[in-house]
């Protein structure tokens, strides 16, 4: 037997929950040999409220999905499986699929410290904005472009009577 991961789905919203259920299952079943860890993926997103803060927080990268590193067997696959709150185990036909070491480093490399933060805003294209620091602070624009991965948005801005686009960061612009 190896020890691979397996990827459980959940009840959206029920990660944290399927995970403390799992913790205490494994344990009272004597399934240390079996089960190994469990992870929910998360990355760092910054959010850009309406009145300019700039708030970080953890966002599930899968909602809904739970890693598994376990070695399957029968009463792995039935402890595991019946645990409240998992719906079953990500496979075909019924059969659970492990993931590749490619797939999990993949996952896991989006949830490391040096992953890039994603930053998300509720601004949209067609808004009108005010820029507000900045060489063109107090000029008005429309977002024509939001580009979240890189905190920044395009702004057309009307200057000497041309649109002109101009990148911003989320932070130099409110909305109108």
């Amino acid at each position: 037997m190896s020890k691979k991961w397996y990827v459980l789905h959940t009840y959206s919203g029920y990660e944290n929950k399927v995970k403390a259920n799992l913790e205490t299952r494994i344990e009272t079943m004597g399934l240390e040999n079996n089960v190994f860890k469990i992870e929910i993926p998360t990355e760092k997103v910054a959010e850009i409220k309406d009145d300019g803060r700039r708030v970080e927080s953890d966002k599930k990268v899968f909602p809904g999905y739970v890693l598994v590193k376990m070695e399957m067997d029968d009463r792995s696959w039935a402890a595991v499986r019946n645990t409240p709150g998992v719906t079953g185990f990500v496979g075909s036909q019924g059969n659970p699929s492990p993931l590749t070491r490619a797939e999990y480093n993949k996952i896991m490399k989006r949830t490391s410290v040096e992953a890039p933060k994603k930053t998300s805003t509720t601004m949209e294209v067609g808004q009108a904005v005010h820029v507000i620091s900045g060489p063109l602070k107090d000029f008005d624009g429309l977002v024509s472009e939001v580009m979240p991965d890189a905190g920044k948005v395009k702004v057309m801005v009307s200057i000497f009577g041309r649109e002109t686009p101009v990148e911003l960061t989320f932070d130099q612009v409110e909305k109108i």
